[in-house]
């Protein structure tokens, strides 16, 4: 508001002459004054007024195993109070300034009868600019309720994400092995919900392997089941499959609509249970839904099962369409093998800015971990096992770089686990989009990581006994 308004606003408040000179010389009452700014001053003193209000743009829910989240996205910073309540188990969170509209009234409708957490949500207005939402929960939870700057193509966000009381521990997962008959009866490929399920490309046909490929490809199964079944393979090898991205974070888009989280989960599952049918091998994916996993936690989950191999999965994306071919890549301790290494290393390190993460929770241990310096020992073992996949991924595709790049991927930073980081193809290039959205092609990508893991621990067999082995 102008200074004149202010001033003769004070002057008429303190009471003086109930008429004061306009701006062409006519005179102000006092309350034609008030009358004719009342709305403005309304809007002065009331913090949650009709004008002041917030519109919601967007609600989603990912619900998952490890925890839930809700996000509520706006055009501008929501102020929020929350609280839990017991008997019954409920979080309830008050946003002011904010509308009531169909967005938000949507949120509800979005909760399904499998979340492992939520019961039901509902919303309504509480008093005069509040907006409750009261969440009914299925078991006592710990709530984490924070709040993210725009970035990307998101707004303001806040974020509930709802975690059990008891944190799901990763060791349960490698109890679920399934067998080699139910892999074969199709247990490498579980259901996803419909808008988990990948975009299928039907405008082109996935491409077949070349001559020269389909031989090789033809010869490796035998050729890598002979090695494997060598009697220096005694124990149990367990591999850590981390699906990139996730929930929030949708990683690249093709241009036919991809998105790279979709394409990672279904190679992950498959290859997880092409694993899980080896008799002396199992798999735990970092995550095994739609859901955002922070990559400094999916470092831990690795860890925390004692993984001897760490295998992040992702589809490449550049500037140019015509862009092709599969990469593997581990940790560089001298710097980036290439600009592009660098470049793809800050993109995919950017993931925890998308995907939310709540930067109040802080982990010491992890972040002493994730500090060390000693790599040398695993950054070798790391550069022999992407050697053995990238040699398999040339059965099946073009390879885009001859040799094993080298960057500075935080999710390849457990000092203890050889790593690596598959680029399965270039999910911007519309030719290899429709063959990673195509399930014989992805069962293809699948079985030649197998083999590359395999070809690796057949000539490097782990020596300690695993602890988990005593699990079966």
């Amino acid at each position: 508001m102008s200074r004149r308004f202010h001033r003769t606003y004070r002057q008429l408040a303190a009471g003086q002459p109930d008429s004061l000179t306009g701006t062409q010389g006519s005179p102000i009452t006092r309350r034609r004054f008030l009358g004719s700014t009342g709305a403005a001053l309304l809007l002065m003193v009331s913090r949650t007024g009709q004008a002041a209000q917030t519109s919601m743009l967007a609600v989603r829910v990912w619900p998952a195993r490890d925890y839930t989240r809700v996000t509520l996205e706006s055009r501008s910073p929501v102020s929020f109070t929350h609280q839990t309540v017991r008997n019954p188990e409920r979080l309830v969170v008050d946003l002011e300034g904010v509308e009531l509209n169909d967005v938000i009234q949507s949120l509800p409708s979005k909760i399904s009868g499998q979340d492992p957490y939520i019961q039901l949500i509902r919303a309504g207005r509480n008093r005069p600019g509040v907006v409750r939402l009261v969440i009914e929960l299925k078991a006592e939870v710990t709530p984490q309720v924070f709040t993210l700057a725009p970035v990307g193509e998101y707004g303001h966000r806040l974020v509930l994400d709802l975690y059990p009381v008891e944190p799901v521990d990763p060791l349960l997962a490698l109890l679920e092995k399934i067998s080699p008959e139910e892999a074969a009866a199709g247990g490498a490929n579980p259901p996803q919900r419909a808008e988990e399920a990948p975009r299928r490309a039907t405008a082109e046909a996935p491409r077949k392997p070349e001559p020269a490929q389909q031989a090789r490809l033809d010869e490796r199964p035998t050729e890598t089941a002979r090695a494997i079944d060598d009697e220096r393979v005694s124990r149990l090898i367990t591999i850590a499959i981390d699906p990139g991205h996730g929930g929030e974070d949708p990683g690249a888009v093709g241009a036919a609509g991809s998105f790279e989280k979709h394409v990672t989960l279904s190679v992950g599952r498959r290859l997880k249970a092409k694993i899980d049918a080896q008799p002396n091998m199992r798999a735990m994916l970092t995550r095994d839904a739609d859901y955002f996993v922070p990559l400094q936690q999916r470092v831990a989950k690795a860890r925390r099962v004692q993984a001897d191999l760490f295998v992040s999965i992702h589809a490449d994306a550049f500037i140019s369409p015509t862009a092709r071919g599969s990469s593997v890549f581990v940790l560089s301790d001298k710097g980036a093998s290439s600009t592009a290494a660098r470049w793809l290393a800050q993109k995919e390190n950017a993931a925890d800015l998308i995907g939310g993460v709540n930067l109040g929770v802080k982990d010491g241990h992890l972040a002493r971990t994730l500090l060390d310096l000693s790599q040398t020992a695993s950054i070798n073992d790391s550069l022999k096992v992407g050697k053995a996949v990238l040699g398999e991924l040339g059965t099946i595709n073009r390879l885009h770089k001859g040799q094993v790049e080298q960057a500075s991927f935080a999710v390849l930073k457990a000092p203890d686990i050889p790593s690596i980081l598959i680029e399965t193809a270039f999910i911007s290039n519309p030719e290899e989009e429709a063959r990673l959205n195509d399930e014989a092609y992805q069962d293809h990508m699948a079985e030649a990581i197998l083999r590359g893991l395999k070809r690796y621990f057949a000539k490097n067999p782990p020596m300690a006994k695993s602890k988990l082995a005593r699990l079966d």
